[in-house]
């Protein structure tokens, strides 16, 4: 209390700390408990909240925001949103990102240059930290990040910034064997656009896993990810009489290609054995496609909670407590993704092969 003009008394307004003090918990934590996100503990918000009460605390989130030269906001860095991959990315990073207190805003880097990726993380340097998607440069490490701002990137390759991003080989190479062993020679590839960093990584498993099987190698058809490209290069690969199983480099232009094989007569899988990568819509096909699950919802999950160890003040065990259980329980919901840690730069979220109805074994074949 203070006195004031006239003798009014005036009620001095509590602080976060005050509130952390008086809980026994970290300022983080107060911060997260105002923000009504659900990754406390019960027992630490009920105490939270029993001292805020008692100090009669109001958060004031525009204070905050100006010591701190930083909003309560994570910045999202999309290519091409119109990906069905990167959608449920983003969706993931959203939800994930608000269940921590955090809301998200969206720029677009139009064609994923440097140019336009370091424009996109200007307009976000005043963001709590940047999560970068589509990322298909080589020139990753050349990004010109404003000041101190924390990134992280949707990517499965080792690079110097932290990256969470789908094991692309072991996918290929688990979807490739799994057509070898049914009997087939060789399996073909419609690839990805040949610019796309994804996509040669994809190519590159396939072409691995032949070779390690003694397999010939077929030329590589590339499409655009677009179901009418997966279409054009469909009807080339049914007219070929030696074609009995074929990898997509995703389920759209896998679409296309059973598209292509219906229209020629070719059945599936008696004839031609289909399979895709992503799992999004493979289910609604005819027959149900065999592909490659890739765990969207954990990359998100995972990119978010990678920033927010980021954005967690060091030493202070109070609040690395509630974000280790945040984390565990994360990662049980998301299957075994893995866990966000400061130590280790690039996390791979395991890819496995759902098998559908869209492949079988050659009829000669005793598989």
């Amino acid at each position: 209390m203070s006195a004031g003009r006239g003798g009014v008394v005036w009620e001095s307004r509590a602080t976060a700390r005050d509130v952390a003090a008086l809980a026994g918990v970290s300022p983080q934590t107060v911060s997260r408990v105002a923000a009504d996100a659900p990754n406390v503990r019960p027992e630490t918000r009920a105490r939270v909240r029993a001292a805020m009460a008692k100090l009669g605390y109001t958060p004031n989130t525009a204070a905050r925001m100006l010591r701190s030269g930083r909003s309560n906001v994570i910045g999202v860095v999309v290519h091409h949103l119109a990906r069905t991959g990167e959608a449920h990315i983003v969706d993931a990073v959203v939800t994930t990102a608000h269940e921590h207190g955090y809301a998200t805003t969206l720029v677009d880097a139009p064609d994923g240059s440097l140019e336009h990726l370091d424009a996109a993380l200007q307009r976000l340097a005043s963001t709590a930290g940047v999560v970068v998607l589509g990322l298909e440069t080589a020139d990753v490490d050349r990004l010109q990040i404003p000041g101190r701002l924390p990134v992280v990137v949707a990517d499965s390759r080792s690079l110097t910034h932290p990256a969470v991003g789908c094991d692309q080989r072991g996918g290929v190479q688990a979807a490739v064997e799994h057509l070898l062993d049914l009997g087939h020679g060789t399996v073909h590839l419609v690839g990805g656009p040949a610019h796309s960093l994804q996509a040669r990584e994809r190519e590159q498993a396939w072409r691995a896993t032949l070779a390690r099987r003694g397999r010939p190698t077929p030329d590589v058809r590339h499409g655009d990810w677009t179901p009418g490209s997966g279409y054009a290069i469909g009807q080339l690969l049914a007219a070929d009489p030696e074609v009995t199983a074929v990898l997509a480099a995703n389920d759209e232009m896998a679409a296309g290609v059973m598209h292509a094989l219906h229209e020629a007569g070719r059945q599936i899988p008696r004839d031609v054995s289909v399979v895709g990568f992503d799992d999004v819509l493979a289910d609604h096909l005819w027959p149900p496609l065999t592909t490659v699950h890739q765990d969207f919802a954990a990359i998100g999950s995972g990119l978010v909670r990678v920033l927010l160890h980021r954005l967690a003040p060091s030493g202070d065990p109070s609040d690395a407590d509630d974000m280790a259980g945040d984390d565990a329980t994360h990662a049980e919901r998301d299957g075994g993704a893995p866990r966000a840690a400061t130590d280790a730069l690039t996390r791979l979220v395991p890819a496995r092969l759902v098998v559908r109805a869209s492949t079988g074994p050659l009829p000669s074949s005793p598989a």
